[in-house]
């Protein structure tokens, strides 16, 4: 387990965002993982997609890295930000902006924008 946990730490803390989530940013394979890749993808957001399906140390490490239980799990900076419920409140709110503004992640506010005026 100690490799699965050195190997999540050292890509948390080597991309500025990180998303570990079941399938791909392009095709993502559930519906969660889906919700945040597609506001990552809209916001553009570059980010690195871990796939958790295609390896069960790392499925497993993740939730026990994070000591959080579900996937998706969003990493900025090197910090756990949360999962799918978490980052559609941030997004919607605005705090999302606030986080990638705070930790200097480039995105687009537009999109943002949109996709509050979408929601409302």
């Amino acid at each position: 387990m100690t490799d699965a946990k050195t190997r999540i730490d050292e890509t948390v803390k080597a991309n500025d965002v990180v998303l570990y989530m079941k399938g791909t940013k392009t095709m993502p394979q559930c519906g969660f993982s889906s919700r945040v890749a597609g506001v990552l993808n809209y916001m553009g957001v570059e980010f690195q997609d871990i796939n958790v399906l295609a390896d069960d140390a790392i499925r497993q490490g993740i939730k026990d890295y994070s000591d959080w239980p579900t996937i998706p799990q969003l990493y900025v900076k090197g910090e756990f930000v949360g999962g799918c419920d978490i980052i559609t409140e941030m997004t919607l709110s605005g705090e999302l902006d606030q986080l990638f503004d705070q930790k200097g992640v480039t995105y687009d506010k537009d999109a943002a924008e949109k996709i509050r005026e979408a929601n409302a």
